[in-house]
């Protein structure tokens, strides 16, 4: 109940700071994630993309080289991408005169898309896409109205523009035609071959004002930014610099496809920007990183982001994202920005220790009643504590508890990734349990030989007194472990403080209440209650001295 409490008063805390929790359970790789992996466009960039110049290999401006592409964009009937609405958004071009007679869709092996159109009785075949591919498919290229043969000496002129215009941050497509005499129905990729090379779309998508900022936190908050894109290894450089973002290493998606998913897995550590790479690549570079220990967050908005936000341990998408990729995200940000993503993680963070403290907690005190329990029951002639009244601590230990995650966390807690550490958690239990254990022990010895309770007629002052003795401990205990630092120099929250108080206070004068007596408590001394005070006094200073030696040794960060 606790635990599902926190995680909705989390998911409040993160729509506030603009992230929609969908899958609850999602919060905790929230917070732990320390990758995540994004494409650069809308993500460092404003996505506002815009069709910028119209080119031959020359560097001049063609406007035949517009029409086609707006021809190719405008018969598309596949998803139309960012380019294409660019392109359609520049300016109007008729086109009327021209039938659209077939298509021949885009794929991510010929990373390129035709369409074969009619005017004058001539069918043209228009082809537009990644230019290393669409140079693959051309035999002769057209300047100034003239055809000619490409020869290697034009091809490097050719290649030369392309790699000027990516080092200047543009997004460029190739754009090649062929005028086909055969006439069919139907076309296939085979049809893509001996055209004629037109020139170059370039496109422009500057960087966010904020993204620089945003890359910043993100580094501080402990979080790596890998980019995944399809543009260029240049494109993907020219806008990293422009931003400050520390370009450790860049590898193709011509390479990743020749790598075991061993090397994979050494190459994905040191490199963080993966340019050219299909989804398919996308999938192994995540699934390398999860390899590795990692816990990988993937950020998609497309069709094709899908199968990766389903492979990554927490996916996360846009408002404005297509419907797949909104059913396939755990996390749903109002608006595709860093701040919005790194602002969430925080809340994720905050949540996660909430929710540890309480399991952290409730194992230690759990075992350690149990271990005292077991152990009295060896000895005494009766029970140590009642079913009932066992019941009756839990529910008030639950009560006092359901405060927690409106508890404040460390900024040291939150400075970096955290994870579920079931080694640790044992640990902190096995250790932690036993000291509970000692002082039962101790209020157990006090009544046997303080207070003489050796018989079944002085059975309900023992319980009283075990009752009271370990709700206290128990309630008490969590204002030491709920932080690393000194318990004082860690302010818990006012409700955390209140309910705790409130339910120590009900424990304490329920014995004294005809109450008291339906659960088989008597009214203890004042001597005793005296001494129980002692006793949750020494038992909270010794967990705090304890405390700090147990997370210097056990601690990992």
């Amino acid at each position: 109940m606790i635990i599902s409490i926190n995680l909705s008063k989390g998911a409040v805390a993160m729509s506030k700071k603009g992230a929609i929790v969908k899958r609850l359970a999602s919060i905790e790789n929230f917070g732990a994630m320390d990758v995540l992996c994004a494409d650069k466009t809308g993500t460092l960039t404003e996505n506002k993309v815009s069709l910028f110049r119209h080119i031959d290999f020359e560097g001049r401006d063609r406007e035949k080289i517009f029409e086609y592409g707006y021809l190719n964009s405008h018969f598309e009937t596949g998803l139309k991408s960012h380019l294409d609405e660019a392109i359609l958004n520049k300016k109007p071009f008729d086109t009327k005169p021209y039938q659209k007679i077939d298509e021949i869709p885009f794929d991510f092996i010929r990373k390129k898309v035709s369409v074969v159109v009619e005017t004058n009785a001539k069918r043209i075949i228009i082809t537009k896409g990644a230019p290393e591919e669409i140079f693959k498919s051309c035999s002769k290229y057209e300047l100034n109205g003239k055809i000619s043969g490409i020869n290697s000496r034009i091809m490097k002129k050719i290649q030369e523009e392309y790699r000027q215009l990516s080092s200047e941050g543009f997004m460029v497509l190739g754009l090649a035609y062929k005028q086909t005499e055969e006439i069919k129905h139907v076309y296939e990729p085979k049809d893509e071959s001996e055209m004629t090379f037109l020139g170059f779309l370039a496109f422009i998508d500057p960087p966010k004002k904020t993204a620089k900022e945003a890359l910043e936190l993100l580094k501080h908050a402990g979080i790596s930014l890998k980019l995944l894109t399809g543009d260029n290894e240049l494109v993907a450089k020219k806008v990293c610099e422009e931003l400050g973002f520390e370009i450790k290493g860049i590898v193709l998606g011509s390479r990743i496809a020749d790598m075991t998913d061993p090397a994979l897995a050494r190459v994905v550590e040191n490199a963080n920007i993966f340019a050219r790479v299909t989804p398919i690549q996308k999938n192994r570079i995540i699934q390398a990183l999860k390899s590795n220990g990692h816990i990988v967050g993937f950020m998609g908005d497309g069709i094709n982001d899908a199968p990766s936000m389903r492979m990554a341990d927490v996916s996360i998408s846009v408002e404005n994202a297509v419907d797949i990729a909104k059913e396939s995200a755990d996390i749903i940000l109002l608006k595709k920005d860093l701040h919005v993503l790194k602002e969430g993680v925080l809340e994720g963070r905050k949540t996660f220790g909430n929710t540890m403290k309480y399991i952290m907690m409730g194992l230690s005190s759990n075992f350690g009643n149990m271990f005292s329990a077991a152990g009295g029951a060896l000895f005494l002639p009766f029970l140590p504590m009642t079913p009932i009244q066992i019941l009756l601590n839990n529910l008030l230990y639950d009560t006092a508890q359901v405060t927690i995650p409106t508890d404040n966390v460390d900024d040291e807690y939150i400075a970096k990734p955290k994870r579920m550490d079931v080694n640790f958690i044992k640990r902190f239990m096995i250790f932690f349990g036993p000291i509970s254990s000692l002082f039962d022990f101790l209020t157990f010895f006090a009544m046997l030989f303080l207070f003489n309770t050796w018989t079944a007629a002085s059975a309900p002052l023992f319980q009283t007194a075990w009752f009271i003795e370990s709700f206290c401990t128990q309630a008490l205990i969590i204002f030491v472990i709920r932080t690393r630092k000194s318990f004082y120099k860690s302010r818990p929250s006012k409700y955390l403080i209140g309910s705790t108080i409130c339910a120590i206070a009900f424990a304490v004068i329920m014995p004294f209440t005809p109450l008291g007596a339906l659960f088989g408590f008597v009214a203890p001394p004042l001597i005793l209650l005296a001494l129980i005070a002692a006793y949750v006094i020494t038992y909270l200073g010794m967990v705090e001295a304890m405390k700090h030696w147990f997370y210097k040794k056990y601690a990992a960060s």
